[in-house]
């Protein structure tokens, strides 16, 4: 990448996009550039944000594949034409290949509805009120091959109160990823965070716990 130009990035999604929006709304003062949305199912909402915005978007249904392999080495073909730098993970449903996590191994990044390492997966916002938490939130990592267990860059945190719901701890976490995925894949684009040795760093430091960003009072609601 030139030191003087902006990161390209590539957003994966599979389904609304809202992620997508957030970082499309914060692209003109940012340090990246979106050059590219793919979506593995064609009907996916998000591929309308990202045409209204002018941005290049790929369709690669996954189900015309015969493997999980041979559609990663799809995706690879269809985002080296867009000459992409990093990878962003908004939504994408399929689980990843090591040969493709590795082929962008410390430029990609992921966010998930849980304070990682716990819960990892799926129906998050449910196994959160099964176990009686207290508290939630999301995470945002680098992606390594095994699922949703690269560093914890950052993560935001909020409280679950007694008549919470799994609909109502998703609105809180959806409000959550749209203020912070974008901060950091700006800093992912600045060079401020980094993978090295299978551990997040930021400006050169190594981090030993994640950074709380945008977190939740207690006294605080999201109507």
């Amino acid at each position: 990448m030139n030191p003087t130009s902006k990161m390209r990035i590539a957003v994966l999604i599979s389904g609304t996009g809202s992620n997508l929006q957030a970082l499309i709304d914060h692209q003109p003062s940012a340090h990246y550039q979106i050059g590219c949305v793919l979506s593995n199912r064609p009907d996916a909402k998000g591929i309308t944000f990202a045409q209204q915005a002018g941005i290049a978007t790929e369709i690669l249904d996954h189900t015309q594949f015969d493997t999980r392999e041979a559609f990663d080495e799809g995706m690879i073909a269809a985002l080296s034409r867009h000459q992409i730098d990093a990878i962003v993970l908004a939504g994408f449903m399929r689980i990843l290949t090591r040969g493709f996590v590795n082929h962008y191994l410390g430029k990609m990044l992921n966010i998930h509805p849980s304070l990682l390492p716990k819960y990892p997966g799926l129906n998050t916002h449910q196994r959160a009120l099964d176990a009686q938490d207290t508290e939630h939130g999301i995470s945002i990592h680098f992606v390594t091959p095994e699922l949703d267990g690269g560093p914890v860059i950052c993560q935001s945190k909020f409280q679950i109160h007694t008549d919470d719901t799994v609909e109502t701890l998703q609105k809180k976490a959806h409000y959550y990823e749209h203020q912070s995925y974008w901060q950091v894949v700006e800093w992912l684009a600045t060079g401020e965070i980094t993978l090295k040795n299978g551990q997040a760093w930021l400006k050169n430091q190594p981090l030993t716990t994640p950074i709380e960003l945008n977190s939740m009072k207690q006294s605080e609601s999201i109507s």
